[in-house]
């Protein structure tokens, strides 16, 4: 069972709190540019939605030198007029402080989860620290299903632009909702809502010194949730606005983090996922609206000369782990500028019994399959460009049915193995 050792000052800032039925924890590194908002932001929606709960704000810190936990400890809610409430009963506390552990998100929400149990909170929630979207609003539409109905995990539900999202929407979503037979549609979205009883449920288990504690912890919360059993929901946020990331720049290093920890769940709940057949909807809060979204540049040719280099250069390893067909398949591509879903659903697949067959080690396994989703995010972008939203989601869910109906040859494979 997880227990962390705080420092006295940390300590001192627990006991002055005492008690608390929210916390609110705001991961950080360096966000001070950001932060100042999201603090204020949550205080107004703890103090419109919950003026009668004892709440904490919990900033857990990876050691930020830009004066992160200084802007925390100076924003405030002073005019609690502006969102139209005369005063709130109940002032909330914050507590900021440096986290200690292996650095990552994980070992910050690790704390986070600690401090929640000390307090003995009734329902969490934890936001990113760059948002630039976040509304008091989250925080009713966060809290309020674990409050009075009793849910235990409530993952966000955005409108990104379709552009954004490109792991989500090829690989984990599709994925985690084959697997697990529950459709939550943003499983890495980085804003969720929980009770205090499954953050000692997680406080539990032994992965506090692996790669969850630095940046696998979104698809492993959500995972652990559905496969243990407990109640999950989504609720509609409206946009999530961040600064975007170029698909063909940035996530690679992304992709290595959250696949590996999604095939790394796959070993441990084998027998909960291989039963499953189909999935279906869980229960969803908040009214969905339009929403503006800012434009998200991606560099479609440079992610396409990627995949042509890893035909190139990763050749027989991708022809070991997807077999001469699909390897042929996958040469052909470049051809027909098509990427059949059903190509891809056996492409993850295959990658997920290759790490459970240990064909590779991990990282060289998995970086390996990145030129392979650079391919496949290009020819997807290219696809939807002249696309609206609601024809995108038409083809995210081609993706999804693909990978429900090719999970017989997923099973067959593992249990062969």
């Amino acid at each position: 069972m997880s227990s962390i050792a705080f420092r006295a000052e940390v300590e001192a800032q627990i006991e002055a709190v005492g008690h608390a039925d929210i916390v609110v924890g705001i991961p950080s590194f360096n966000n001070a540019r950001t932060i100042g908002r999201v603090v204020r932001a949550v205080q107004a929606g703890l103090a419109k939605y919950f003026p009668d709960e004892r709440a904490v704000i919990v900033n857990s810190d990876g050691g930020s030198a830009d004066g992160t936990m200084d802007v925390v400890r100076a924003s405030s809610m002073d005019d609690f007029g502006a969102i139209l409430i005369h005063h709130r009963i109940s002032p909330v506390s914050k507590i900021s402080f440096p986290y200690s552990g292996i650095p990552g998100k994980g070992s910050a929400f690790r704390s986070i989860f600690e401090i929640a149990k000390v307090l003995g909170a009734k329902a969490c929630a934890v936001v990113d620290s760059d948002l630039r979207s976040i509304a008091p609003e989250w925080m009713e539409l966060l809290l309020k299903p674990v409050l009075e109905w009793d849910f235990d995990y409530v993952a966000p539900l955005y409108h990104r632009h379709k552009f954004d999202g490109t792991i989500t929407n090829s690989i984990i979503y599709p994925l985690t909702r084959a697997l697990y037979g529950r459709r939550v549609r943003q499983p890495i979205g980085g804003e969720f809502g929980f009770s205090g009883r499954i953050a000692k449920h997680y406080l539990e288990k032994e992965v506090w010194e692996s790669d969850v504690a630095r940046f696998g912890i979104d698809i492993w919360m959500t995972t652990t949730a559905i496969a243990d059993g407990f109640r999950v929901a989504q609720s509609f946020l409206g946009a999530k606005i961040h600064d975007p990331k170029d698909p063909g720049a940035d996530l690679v290093e992304m992709l290595y983090q959250v696949v590996g920890a999604t095939f790394e769940l796959m070993e441990t709940y084998a027998e909960i996922w291989t039963p499953i057949r189909e999935s279906r909807a869980v229960e969803t809060f908040g009214f969905e609206y339009a929403v503006g979204l800012e434009h998200v540049a991606v560099d479609t040719g440079r992610m396409l000369d990627a995949f042509r280099a890893g035909l190139e250069n990763l050749g027989e390893i991708w022809r070991e782990i997807l077999g001469e067909g699909d390897f042929r398949e996958v040469e052909k591509l470049g051809e027909t500028g098509v990427f059949p879903v059903e190509l891809w659903a056996r492409i993850v697949y295959d990658y997920a019994i290759a790490f459970h067959k240990r064909k590779l080690p991990r990282e060289h396994l998995i970086k390996s399959l990145a030129p392979l989703y650079l391919g496949k995010t290009a020819i997807f972008i290219r696809t939807i460009e002249k696309m609206e939203m609601p024809e995108v989601e038409d083809e995210i869910e081609k993706l999804c049915a693909a990978f429900e109906s090719s999970k017989d040859y997923l099973v067959a494979s593992w249990k062969r193995s």
